[in-house]
């Protein structure tokens, strides 16, 4: 759902048009300024297709062109949550100096701007308008709050600029087709499980490691959706690397994970994990990848009577042994007897819908008050970590299994610890799980005038 934000300076009637909007008395409307001080959010469902609005404090008490700390925050905090900025002005009032610092800020966020001049209330009061236009927006559209003029209009407005319209599909092409890459060690059976998958041998099965030397793209497609599978050479150690064949070979096979939208790491259930392993989850940690880790030969290991026992003695020996990729799950499988392999894709489709998944802003803020209230950041000097306020980033498009990512203005980016950013993520993760995709933090402080 697209986010519709109403900035403005105080007293413009921004909670009135909020309100008009939702159809709800929901923000308090008086003549007093500042009266809204949080982000107050409601879905406006005049149109054919409902988005989402944020009425936001008033910026600035008085003119000031050089903008205080807290008039930086809320601007900074309300451009980068929106999809569509609605600059809301008082006719009557004219295009102040505040106007015009707000109209300067809006235009360098690089979001779309709708110029809302509030309070023409008749059809005289539309000569108005041609003051604002000296803001250097088009059209600024002349709205009342009070009697629901020209509100139509607006919705009509904010539909096409930002497409609330059914948007056509993009048409299919190699590079917006997801790349799976099966990656690994040498030897633990990533062509076997390719082969599984495919069921054909198109890639050249050996028991001599490194028989694979290039990171082959097969097309696949199941159930309907089409992958790009990507066979990569084993990663060994560099200094294990006997030649400059096989060096090239691990060198693409890198280059694998960094263009894979998700990387499949295949562990050897007879062996565990071992160093390699660990640099290989290393390298998808740190390219921010979505992962899912196969446990193969299965079969090899899985005694009857006992299996239960054992896979769960198994699955937590990988847990412990990869916990910095703790968000990717595992599946046991074996690929030379095409076993569970079913349950590889599922899990696969199983990660793509949680990457489409967004958590609505006041839930998100919600959910980081009560992980706060229930353990605060640790103090660093004399001062706390603090989050003043969140939203959730859209995932480039074209990534169907896209990393999950929050931006969050914090008082000081500097106090947030990494054990108290892993435990901000558990908490994201207990209330949306997204299995085998990376979660992110962009921070961004308040900025000194």
């Amino acid at each position: 759902m697209k986010t519709i934000a109403l900035i403005g300076r105080p007293n413009v009637g921004k909670s009135a048009l909020f309100n008009c909007l939702a159809r709800r008395k929901i923000s308090i409307v008086h003549d007093q300024p500042g009266v809204t001080r949080d982000h107050i959010h409601a879905v406006c469902k005049l149109g054919a297709r409902p988005f989402e609005i944020v009425d936001t404090g008033g910026i600035g008490a008085e003119p000031d062109p050089d903008f205080a700390e807290d008039t930086h925050f809320a601007a900074d905090v309300a451009m980068a949550a929106a999809d569509l900025l609605l600059l809301v002005m008082d006719g009557p009032a004219g295009a102040t100096p505040l106007d015009a610092e707000l109209a300067r800020r809006v235009r360098g966020s690089g979001k779309p701007v709708v110029i809302v001049v509030n309070k023409i209330d008749n059809d005289r009061q539309e000569t108005l308008l041609a003051d604002f236009a000296r803001l250097g927006f088009d059209d600024p559209l002349g709205v009342s709050a009070a009697h629901g003029r020209g509100i139509g209009e607006l919705v009509e407005r904010i539909a096409s600029e930002v497409r609330l319209e059914e948007e056509e599909p993009e048409p299919e092409t190699a590079e917006n087709i997801p790349r799976l890459a099966i990656i690994g060690r040498p030897n633990v059976g990533k062509s076997s499980l390719v082969n599984a998958i495919l069921s054909d041998r198109r890639t050249i099965v050996s028991e001599i490691s490194g028989t694979t030397r290039d990171a082959v793209d097969i097309p696949y497609e199941y159930r309907g959706t089409k992958f790009t599978l990507v066979d990569t050479a084993g990663i060994r150690h560099r200094s294990k690397h006997s030649t400059s064949v096989e060096v090239f070979s691990v060198m693409r096979s890198e280059q694998a994970i960094e263009r894979a939208d998700l990387n499949v790491l295949v562990v050897d259930a007879t062996q565990g994990v071992t160093m390699q392993e660990k640099k290989i989850a290393g390298l998808i940690q740190k390219a921010r990848k979505a992962a899912v880790i196969v446990l193969n030969k299965w079969d090899l290991v899985a005694k009857e009577g006992e299996d239960e026992e054992i896979l769960k003695a198994k699955i937590e020996e990988i847990r412990g042994d990869l916990f910095f990729l703790d968000y990717a799950p595992i599946v046991v499988l074996s690929a030379k007897h095409g076993t569970n392999l079913p349950r590889l894709f599922n899990m696969i489709e199983k990660v793509r819908q949680h990457a489409a998944r967004k958590i609505g802003t006041g839930e998100l803020n919600r959910l980081f008050k009560n992980a706060i209230e229930r353990q605060a950041p640790p103090m660093q000097g004399s001062r706390r970590f603090k989050i003043l306020y969140a939203t959730q980033l859209q995932a480039p498009k074209g990534r169907p299994f896209g990393g999950i990512e929050f931006l969050l203005f914090v008082n000081d980016p500097k106090k947030l610890s990494d054990s108290y950013q892993s435990y901000l993520s558990a908490r994201i993760r207990d209330h949306c799980e997204y299995p085998g995709l990376p979660i992110a933090f962009k921070l961004r402080g308040r900025k000194v005038a």
